[in-house]
């Protein structure tokens, strides 16, 4: 589903919302007054979603302007950014102040008060922050435009770290507080609606209606803000993988040829030895002082060592840029497996020992499956969502209070199981032995927005994404199975060939 599509559904499903009101209550409000008030939220939430994307793209044209060696490219480059910056910062005067052309009346909620004006998110000088790092880059001379420059170090690590979680939280809060507007009168509608006796059975139908339409809705907002963040998010991925592919692939062609080289000059030197026993007392001296015996041996081990690091580099960009790849228009045979490595290849450093953390040990009970149908970079997103919410279940547990029978359960452990269900099925399974999930979180695990994380390390959309590319683009099933204290299962069923391939 495309951008165009959804938004031509939101706006199908806006339009029916309004003629279900119009039928329901006749003349007891004013349609004027309420479509004026749909469209400076509308407004709101759309220019509040916008500075995320700015956010994202200016951090992209950053990039790119200081790996540009053309000048014309770097002064096209610089406008963009420039213009794109000042698009941020009126954006952000007229959400605080209010902006007329816009449709931007400025007047915060306490909420919102607090979170653009007080610790711990404090937007406002986020935003101000930023804005002067992406004209400061702009602005600089092309012998400062580097990728070790701190303006572009501190632009990166604002548009994918802090200030674009603090973006989604307020973008989540716009839409939280809109929502509860719409609410508010759609309430007082009912009100006025349940006292006419006559109509009451219409009444609890039409507002029946309302309920799933204003579901479908969170549900298509919820996609629209993962699709624009996975879409920013992986060409940006994609251009630094590309970056890094280029030189390590010089390095690793040319380390045959080192390889080549280094083994012809020891076999030089060794045919010296023989012939010449006993140098010069100068060519000894400097023998012993470089330690020829040890250089010879080691020699050719720093270059399998290097051979070996490189390999491991191509990989993850490999990984990488298989990841972040947008899908084909159709669906495409793949591997499971390889779908399930890569994904863990690029969580490795999550997965290591730090500090007092001991790391966390992957078991891999993979199963002979034959190739899928499907939509890669989704799926790419269901098997991130799941192991990264395994992930952040074991790191933040305190795994003394598990209870083992011996120390092996103590250690932080995530099982993947394949499983070949017959000739038209296969199932994955991810396992952990973190601290487990309620039976009243798990009633409500797949419902949008909903999230255990604290604000600003979630959205609470990754499961029920999850489960919307499982059950309706691939015809699957997504289910979880977890008793708090005992860890926690999710398991996915996938059609080999799904029977409408979306």
């Amino acid at each position: 589903m495309n951008n165009a599509s959804v938004n031509r559904d939101v706006s199908h499903k806006l339009l029916h919302l309004e003629l279900l009101s119009v039928f329901s209550f006749g003349n007891s409000f004013d349609l004027e007054q309420l479509n004026t008030s749909r469209e400076i939220n509308a407004a709101v939430v759309n220019v509040s979603g916008r500075q995320r994307m700015l956010s994202q793209r200016t951090a992209l044209f950053a990039l790119q302007l200081v790996c540009s060696r053309d000048d014309a490219e770097r002064t096209r480059l610089q406008s963009v950014l420039l213009s794109a910056i000042a698009l941020m910062e009126q954006s952000h005067q007229g959400l605080l102040k209010g902006d007329v052309s816009l449709k931007l009346l400025g007047h915060l909620s306490p909420a919102l008060q607090t979170m653009y004006f007080e610790p711990p998110l404090n937007l406002d000088q986020q935003v101000r922050d930023y804005i002067y790092q992406v004209r400061a880059i702009a602005t600089a001379p092309a012998t400062e435009l580097t990728l070790e420059n701190p303006h572009l170090q501190a632009i990166l690590s604002a548009a994918s770290t802090r200030l674009l979680d603090t973006l989604d939280a307020v973008v989540s809060q716009y839409q939280s507080e809109s929502e509860a507007e719409q609410l508010a009168i759609d309430l007082s509608h009912a009100e006025l609606f349940q006292q006419r006796e006559a109509a009451t059975a219409a009444a609890q139908q039409q507002a029946q209606q309302l309920e799933t339409m204003l579901v479908e809705l969170k549900q298509t907002q919820a996609q629209l803000i993962q699709t624009e963040k996975m879409s920013s998010l992986g060409q940006l991925v994609t251009g630094i993988a590309q970056e890094i592919n280029n030189p390590v692939n010089f390095i690793y062609g040319n380390l045959g040829h080192v390889r080549e080289y280094s083994h012809n000059l020891l076999n030089l030197l060794a045919l010296y030895q023989k012939y010449h026993p006993q140098p010069e007392l100068e060519i000894q001296q400097q023998i012993k002082l470089a330690d020829l015996e040890f250089l010879v041996q080691d020699l050719p081990k720093v270059l399998t060592s290097l051979a070996v690091g490189v390999k491991r580099i191509q990989a993850i960009v490999l990984s990488l840029r298989s990841f972040s790849r947008p899908d084909d228009a159709c669906m495409r045979r793949v591997n499971i497996h390889q779908s399930l490595d890569n994904t863990l290849l690029l969580l490795q450093h999550r997965l290591k020992p730090a500090g007092g953390f001991p790391g966390i040990q992957i078991i891999k009970e993979y199963s002979d499956l034959p190739l899928i149908e499907c939509h890669l970079g989704q799926i790419n997103q269901v098997f991130m969502h799941l192991l990264s919410n395994a992930i952040d279940a074991l790191r933040s547990s305190d795994r003394t209070t598990q209870n083992c029978t011996d120390n092996s359960c103590l250690l932080p452990r995530i099982t993947i199981r394949t499983k070949a269900e017959d000739t038209s099925t296969i199932t994955v399974s991810i396992a952990d032995n973190g601290p487990g999930i309620s039976d009243e979180v798990k009633a409500r695990l797949f419902e949008p927005f909903v999230t255990t994380k604290p604000m600003g390390k979630g959205t609470g959309i990754g499961l029920s994404l999850s489960q919307q590319i499982v059950t309706e683009t691939h015809q699957g099933v997504l289910w979880c199975a977890s008793q708090s204290g005992r860890g926690a299962e999710f398991c996915l069923k996938l059609p080999l060939q799904p029977a409408i391939a979306t």
